[in-house]
């Protein structure tokens, strides 16, 4: 049995419909602030990662777990977590953590999961970390303006990122978390660079509809990204997004190596999503 933390995420949702269809065992697991919907025969639990005592029932006899923590880890502990999926009998956790990790070593932002990303590597338990870079699903911000004003608004329109669909994130875990790519770190990105205008103009064909960009300022974005991110947070975002380095503008080769197919351009997410910006 598998145990997904995180369940009701962009990721999380994908990788327990992923391991249901393939009739894995899988408990999805969530503090249960969202809705929750889950697969026929699928159950799901409440737990709270900064309560990791909280995650021992749904642990139970679990063989391995996906770990995935909100907020670039602050506020856990995740040696108290390894602790008690090991006590819990898991032989295995795949980790989503960030690209940033590798990319800017040090920067404040990040600094809790390269500590988590430590523990989970001391564990003794067989370890798969995933470090995605920017989601696709991102875009999500943008569903208010589109579907009022065909509007979007966004700084650094022209600077391009290899943005990720998470249901690719959550197909390289769902073959982790089943053995053969212990000890490995994956670097999770897109197929190709896609700048914020470039993303817009993407909603617009899939909406057959046009959308107008609207470049903020860094300091209009980070007020709104301050209502929901922790302020280093949002200065780690903010300083990949205007200025990424070499390496995070640099198309991975993990997900085609894992998947055995190219990772989905932000083009075929948009055409997935659409009904969100209509």
């Amino acid at each position: 049995m598998i145990v997904v933390t995180g369940a009701t995420g962009n990721v999380g949702r994908s990788l327990v419909s992923i391991l249901a269809a393939s009739g894995t065992a899988v408990t999805p697991v969530s503090r249960g602030r969202r809705p929750v919907a889950v697969p026929d025969g699928v159950r799901h639990r409440r737990a709270d990662l900064e309560d990791p005592e909280s995650l021992g029932m749904a642990l139970a006899g679990a063989d391995a777990m996906f770990l995935l923590v909100e907020g670039a880890g602050a506020g856990l502990d995740g040696s108290e977590i390894v602790r008690v999926a090991t006590a819990a009998g898991v032989k295995r956790i795949v980790l989503q953590s960030s690209q940033a990790v590798g990319t800017r070593p040090g920067t404040a932002s990040h600094a809790p999961l390269h500590v988590i990303e430590e523990q989970v590597r001391r564990s003794g338990l067989g370890w798969t970390i995933l470090r995605p870079g920017g989601f696709a699903s991102n875009t999500f911000a943008w569903a208010g303006s589109v579907r009022s004003g065909r509007t979007v608004a966004a700084p650094f329109g022209d600077v391009g990122l290899p943005v990720v669909d998470p249901d690719d994130i959550a197909g390289v875990a769902a073959i982790a978390l089943h053995g053969g790519h212990d000890g490995r770190t994956y670097e999770l990105t897109g197929p190709a660079l896609s700048t914020p205008r470039q993303r817009a103009a993407d909603l617009a064909a899939a909406l057959g509809e046009p959308v107008r960009f609207v470049e903020q300022s860094p300091d209009e974005a980070r007020r709104q990204m301050l209502a929901f991110m922790p302020p280093p947070v949002v200065e780690g975002t903010l300083a990949i997004l205007g200025a990424p380095t070499g390496s995070e503008q640099r198309v991975s080769p993990d997900v085609t190596e894992v998947l055995g197919r190219p990772p989905q351009p932000f083009a075929e997410w948009a055409a997935r999503n659409i009904d969100v910006f209509r």
